[in-house]
Parts: C-alpha cells; structure tokens; sequence
C-alpha cells in the first residue's frame, strides 16, 4: 500500500453484569488511526492516553501490527501511525482490546489482507488472553464468546438504541488487581444466579428491553469483590442502579448504566457526585451501542 489509510475502532464494555469473561459490546466510543508507509515503524497518540503513549514507539498496537507481519511471513513493512483516541485507558472500557485490534486490523490491510476476521479474531484472543473486548471491537454490536479447546465460538447480535452513561473514577486499578480480588471458585447457587441472568442480559440488549435488564443485570462472581477495593465504587454503583441496569465495565473502575434518554445527565451527575464526596474526579460519557467493529474511514 503506498497511500495512507485511516480506520476506526470503538471502546467495549465487557461482562455487561453477569456476563462475566464471555459477553462483550461494542461502544459509540472510538479511537481513529492512519496508517501510512514510513521507513521506519512510529506511533504517535493524541487525546487520551497521550502522555503514556508517546514515551516509547513499544506498546500494544506496534506490538500486534508487527505480530501480524511475523504470523504471516513477512518483512516488516515500516509505518507512521497517528492517533486520536477517545477510549479512556485504565477504564473496563476496552482500551487494550482497542489497540490489539486496530494493530492487528491496520497490518493486514497494508498487507492485502492475507488473514480472515476469524484468523484476526483468534490472534487478538491469544495476545489479549480472552475473547469478550477484541470480539466486539472486531465485529461490532453484542457479542457472547466461549473457548472450546483451540477454537472460539461466538455468536453476535445487532443492538437497538439505547442510551448509556459511563463514569470512570480517577483511580489507580490495575488489571492485575481486578483479577487478584477475585475469588478461587464460587457456590453453584451463585454459578446459576449468573447463567440464567446472562441469557436474559442478552435477550433485554436484543429487543431494548430496558425494564427486563435493570431485572437482570445483577451479577454474583465478580463485581461484589471488586467493587469493595475500588474506592467509592460500591455507592456509586448503588446509585447507578437507581438509574437503570447498572454494571461495572469490565474489570472496572468504569461504571455504567442504561438509562431512558431523558435521564441520562441527570444519572451522570448523581454517579458523579458519589466519587465527587469522596475527593475523587471522574470523566463522564453518554453514549450509545455500536454495531460497526473495526473499520476502514
């Protein structure tokens, strides 16, 4: 490819409650990428993560663009790659998933696209070590992925309308963190809690049926243990749930909840007020789901 070529991929909200490592869905968030031939390969970010991103050429993208030329045989073909994201990093709204995908994306389209979106889709599994953020950050909309051996199942699903208020905390909460809360094994009173919701949280996101998910969307294997170590995170949860079908992002700290339209300022600044008594700044989002993964602009 000698010209330059721009592309788009969205921020994902994953476990959506009970949906816990397997359920994924793509945001009205985006991070927009060019990619152009250089001699050699740079990356340089504007908008959030900046200032963390600029230090070094080495990160996630680089690392999954150049993996794709490896995978594939080929002679890495140097890039200068710019950025403007909108994917707040450290947030449970998928801002690695986002880079893996958009590396790996970006490459194989300079290469003439050697590698299909399931070859895509099972490389950013390996390098992100689950499926539920790089699934839909690929594929758009609702998307509910399992491991079977060496192969991943998934199934993915067009999303209505919906509003939706994300409020991430300024704190410290690493990934290593998020998991290492997390209990060894769980009761199977709190396995079938979790099943039977996961079903209808898909069902609820399915038909819009925003009264079926604030019934739903109550989770029992991860988001009570990590709530307690994120500071604030339990009330302001609390509160979200006033407010619609409330979750935790991801790993978190991000909290989200569908709400009506008409609410959803009003949630924003409430959520935000629960971090705000503590000292706590936050960044606020009202946004949308997203049936558009990755893409060419």
């Amino acid at each position: 490819m000698s010209r330059m070529m721009k592309i788009r991929v969205p921020a994902t909200s994953a476990n959506l409650g009970p949906g816990f490592d397997c359920m994924g869905l793509a945001l009205d968030v985006w991070n927009e990428l060019s990619f152009e031939p250089a001699v050699k390969l740079s990356y340089h970010v504007t908008g959030e993560g900046a200032d963390k991103f600029n230090k070094g050429a080495k990160n996630l993208l680089t690392k999954a663009y150049s993996n794709l030329y490896e995978i594939c045989g080929k002679a890495l073909m140097g890039a200068s790659i710019r950025a403007r994201n909108e994917i707040l990093v450290s947030s449970g709204l998928g801002s690695s998933a986002a880079a893996i995908v958009a590396g790996l994306f970006g490459a194989n389209e300079m290469l003439g696209k050697p590698l299909t979106e399931n070859d895509l889709l099972k490389i950013a599994t390996e390098m992100e070590g689950h499926p539920d953020n790089v699934a839909p950050a690929l594929l758009g909309g609702l998307v509910v992925s399992v491991m079977n051996k060496d192969e991943i199942i998934t199934r993915r699903y067009e999303i209505p309308p919906l509003t939706l208020v994300i409020v991430k905390p300024d704190v410290e909460w690493l990934t290593k963190t998020a998991r290492a809360v997390l209990p060894k094994s769980v009761s199977r009173a709190d396995a079938v809690h979790n099943i039977g919701r996961a079903a209808l949280v898909v069902d609820a996101l399915c038909k819009g049926d925003l009264d079926l998910l604030q019934l739903v969307m109550e989770d029992r294997i991860h988001q009570t243990y990590r709530l307690r170590h994120i500071s604030g995170g339990m009330a302001a949860y609390k509160c979200a749930k006033k407010h619609g079908a409330a979750a935790l992002s991801g790993a978190g700290p991000s909290i989200i909840v569908f709400t009506q339209p008409s609410q959803a300022q009003y949630a924003m600044a409430d959520i935000q007020s629960v971090f705000g008594e503590r000292g706590i700044k936050t960044k606020g989002i009202i946004t949308c789901p997203n049936n558009k993964g990755v893409h060419r602009i």
